[in-house]
């Protein structure tokens, strides 16, 4: 690398990519290093860290300021922000005419260089000076009224043209640019990127369900790249026999068709001129046949953009899939287009719609004529195919209901009845992946299905139509059917079809088997499963079908275990609603299906609630099993846990120990069930501080599950959590360290980073780093760990809270006690709402601010907190239990700080000894 040679990194807005191609160019003919995202990043990199890497590597970060540039919550804002961060590395370059008010303030004072409006060897001469700053003349000066040189040589064909600020090529009749135009970024880069790959024609396909906006992004293209090209030529390639007749109109365009010649001759001359011409675009939209449409392909140094609902371009064109908005664009294009939106309803009409772009656009246009959005919502679930019927988008032919109506009736016109069958009963599943296993499986039991069921060609025969008429997407061991287009159908399904499909439909989710709910192994297919089953309309239709009882129950147990407990239980919720009007309260299922909506209540944080689902529970096992039944022995072992987790530590004991002792005659000293109770014994042990016996029982515990469940089994890994958490409770804090990193990275490999076992965990390893002293790390944990439950578990739930309480002793020890006392005030106005005044966490939350106002020196309201805290152990534990001896002994330090020498003396039965003084903290 030369002095002169410098490492750029080009800052752009998407829409400016011409620019960026033609700036980035110019840069690397002087000799310089550039990055640029959409020629050195590939598809799959992490765009965040990429652009980190090339801000800290980079010698300049030359900045495209547009309109564009500056738009508000783009990306590229926090990247001018760091490169502001840069300070002399940042050189701006206007590309359109700016006002101060289209600047951000940061980089009002930025001088800058303007290139929109000059000619390319001007704009390139002010490009590079901005980079190398002004270099001084090395001869005479011409006179400023001399002639100007002649102009340079024309550019070189296969190199970016210097963006024109107005007018567009001199061939060219595509139609007006959307103004509503958003998003797309990336596919945008990506189609640019594919054109570009090669110097001989390249043929570029966008294939995709109706609706998903193909032509929007191709005519976005056309305007967007409209400087690079000095041909572009939409045709509606949606009748292939007519390619000829639109080719003709554009050989007459060019001169080069003959009156006298049919329309296949001029076509024929329009593709042999192609050949030999430079910088053209021809825009084939709406192309369906691609045997018929690749004769009609032109070959030559020009660019072809097919856009098609087909999927089948192998051989013919690169190929893009089409996908729906990424849920950021589909927030953006909502609040764009209706005024006042906020984030948080702009995501669940973007969830109701399914993230496409025409259901966007005609909700959009509904929204503004005056329809609340919770009516809105309302009728998509009641009267889908009418609501997206309704459309004002100018720049598509039909609305949705429409769209998929019209390619239903081609499908079933041309001979597809097994397709049409396919599809409808895909649309009374949910709109996941539906693996074609399943169908597989299930087909010699489904009666909607026409033809041979023994025809081993059946599934791909029914599925190449659907894919073809863009009615789902079709991959080599699953199809998908998209949200609305699914309700579209069900609305259109008569009554009695429905009632056919729906037992298709049971006969298909019944003959699956993904294992055991309880294991990780079979996670992966459980919620293949489950992602069907949770769906609305399929939960409402099946709840009542006996056949799928015993899998709904074992779905609810998977997303427990896995650590969904809003999924769990709203599932478990309607479950129970429709189980108690057809079974009875009473009935077994029912019951079970009460026991996983107390469970996945209490995971919720909701304590009280949860409880009393539980020991109704329990109330009706005992009466309908028996005392000793496994089932009523769960109930039981669940009422104790809750218990535990309300902080009644000796009824919860009580409990455990009855319920241990039960399982332990009825099911045996190694059954699952009785390493659960004794687990969770041993886990209320240590609460009591009976940490040797806590101690003893988890290390036995530990040694049982890891011979009967395996090492990595989740029972297991809260085995090995309870005993670390053990350990550091008897000051074995390095052995207690040791186990607690193992059983996170453990964790992390079989649960996933925001398992709710994962966090607690890392919660509990980063309080061990606290105590050893390690409070850098330990804050950085507690921090990740505190933002990680509050997205998964929510703000309040009592996991959070404790987070938040741990972070705030870690600053405490970093010495950052405001901040700390900021915390524990938050934090313990929670516990009182959510918990309560007498919980053992809210106590502990009053004892810890207690701390952080002693340090502070605000003795009066550390005491009046420590008295509070003292009479609850008091009342709840007795004055010579641990947890009240620590309170008293916390209570006398803040009374001799204060001078209340005597009432210490008084409190604690002994004179004080300032010498041992030290005032004790409860973590969590």
């Amino acid at each position: 690398m030369t002095d002169t040679t410098q490492r750029i990194f080009l800052s752009y807005a998407g829409p400016d990519q011409a620019w960026a191609e033609w700036a980035g160019w110019q840069l690397q003919q002087a000799g310089h290093q550039v990055e640029l995202d959409r020629w050195h990043w590939r598809t799959g990199d992490d765009f965040v860290q990429k652009m980190n890497l090339a801000l800290g590597k980079a010698d300049a970060v030359v900045a495209l300021f547009s309109r564009h540039y500056f738009e508000p919550k783009r990306w590229t804002r926090e990247e001018w922000s760091a490169a502001v961060a840069l300070r002399g590395r940042l050189v701006p370059v206007a590309i359109e005419l700016l006002n101060d008010d289209d600047i951000p303030a940061l980089l009002a004072g930025t001088l800058r260089t303007d290139v929109h409006g000059l000619d390319e060897a001007a704009a390139t001469s002010a490009l590079l000076e901005a980079v190398h700053g002004p270099v001084p003349p090395t001869g005479p000066v011409d006179f400023p009224g001399a002639a100007s040189a002649d102009a340079p040589t024309a550019p070189d064909a296969q190199r970016p043209r210097l963006p024109s600020s107005v007018g567009l090529p001199e061939v060219w009749n595509v139609r007006r640019r959307n103004p509503d135009f958003s998003g797309r970024e990336t596919v945008m880069g990506q189609l640019r990127t594919g054109l570009l790959s090669g110097r001989q024609a390249v043929v570029q396909a966008l294939h995709g369900m109706g609706g998903i906006g193909k032509t929007q992004i191709a005519l976005e293209y056309a305007h967007r790249f409209a400087s690079q090209y000095d041909l572009v030529w939409w045709v509606d390639a949606e009748q292939a026999d007519q390619l000829p007749v639109r080719y003709t109109a554009l050989a007459d365009r060019l001169g080069v068709a003959k009156s006298d010649a049919g329309s296949e001759p001029n076509a024929r001359a329009l593709l042999q001129h192609l050949r030999t011409r430079h910088r053209w675009l021809l825009v084939l939209d709406n192309a369906e046949h691609p045997d018929q449409i690749e004769p009609w392909l032109p070959e030559g140094p020009g660019h072809v953009l097919i856009t098609s609902r087909n999927p089948d371009w192998h051989g013919i064109a690169h190929q893009s899939d089409l996908d729906v908005f990424t849920r950021t664009d589909s927030l953006a294009y909502l609040k764009g287009r209706i005024s006042g939106m906020t984030t948080e309803h702009a995501d669940l009409l973007a969830q109701d719609l399914g993230d496409l772009p025409l259901a966007l656009a005609q909700a959009s246009g509904v929204l503004r004529s005056g329809m609340t959005l919770d009516r809105y919502r309302r009728l998509l679930t009641t009267d889908t195919a009418r609501l997206l019927q309704e459309s004002d988008v100018r720049d598509h032919p039909a609305p949705l209901a429409a769209t998929v109506g019209i390619a239903v009736t081609r499908l079933a016109d041309d001979g597809h009845a097994d397709a049409v069958a396919l599809l409808r009963l895909g649309a009374f599943l949910g709109p996941e992946p539906i693996p074609t296993a399943w169908l597989e499986t299930a087909r010699p039991r489904l009666a909607t299905i026409p033809g041979d069921p023994d025809d081993p060609m059946w599934l791909r025969n029914a599925l190449q139509p659907l894919g073809r008429f863009g009615l789902a997407r079709t991959d080599y061991d699953a199809f998908q059917i998209h949200r609305l287009t699914q309700a579209i159908l069900r609305t259109q399904t008569g009554p009695d079809p429905v009632v056919a499909i729906r037992d298709d439909v049971t006969a298909v989710l019944a003959a699956v088997d993904p294992g055991d709910p309880r294991s990780p192994a079979d996670w992966p297919a459980w919620a293949s499963l489950t992602a069907h089953l949770t769906a609305p309309h399929v939960t409402t239709a099946l709840a009542h079908q006996a056949a799928l009882r015993a899998t709904f129950s074992k779905a609810a147990h998977f997303l427990i275990c896995s650590g969904l407990p809003r999924a769990a239980h709203d599932l478990s919720a309607a479950l129970h609603q429709a189980w108690s009007t057809d079974l009875g309260p009473d009935h077994p299922d029912t019951l079970t299906c009460a026991q996983f909506l107390g469970h996945a209540t209490v995971d919720l944080g909701d304590y009280a609630k949860g409880r009393l689902i539980i020991e109704d529970t329990l109330v009706r096992r005992r009466r309908v099993l028996g005392e000793d039944h496994p089932d009523t022995l769960t109930s039981a072992g669940n009422l104790a846990t809750i218990l535990n987790k309300s902080g009644e530590y000796v009824e919860a004991r009580r409990m455990q120990e009855d319920v241990l002792a039960r399982r332990r005659r009825v099911l045996g000293e190694d059954h699952p069930d009785t390493l659960t109770s004794a687990h969770n014994l041993a886990g209320l042990l240590n609460s009591l501080e009976e940490h040797a016996e806590s101690r003893r029982m988890q290390e036995d515990v530990l040694a049982r599950r890891r011979r009967v469940l395996g090492e990595d089994h989740p029972d297991t890994l809260s085995s090995a959590s309870n005993l670390a958490t053990s350990l550091n409770s008897l000051g074995e804090h390095a052995e207690s360290r040791r186990m607690h990193e193992d059983v996170l990275a453990r964790r992390r490999r079989v649960l996933g980073e925001d398992h709710p076992d994962t966090l607690s965990s890392a919660n509990k390893l980063a309080t061990s780093l606290n105590g050893l002293g390690e409070h850098a790390e330990a804050r950085r944990m507690h921090e990740d760990v505190l933002a990680r439950r509050g997205v998964v578990l929510g703000q309040d739930h009592p996991s959070t809270l404790a987070s938040a309480s741990n972070l705030a002793t870690t600053l405490n020890s970093l010495g950052e006690h405001v901040e700390a006392h900021r915390m524990q005030e938050d934090v313990l106005a929670r516990c009182r709402r959510v918990l309560g005044q007498d919980h053992p966490d809210t106590l502990t939350s009053a004892s810890n601010l207690a701390r952080t106002l002693h340090t502070l020196r605000q003795y009066s309201e550390a005491a009046e907190l420590l008295k509070e805290v003292r009479a609850s152990y008091v009342r709840h534990f007795g004055a010579k239990h641990p947890k009240t001896e620590l309170a008293t002994r916390n209570l006398a330090t803040v009374l001799i700080a204060m001078g209340k020498t005597h009432e210490a003396q008084q409190l604690t039965g002994r004179k004080s000894d300032k010498g041992k003084r030290r005032f004790g903290r409860k973590r969590r």
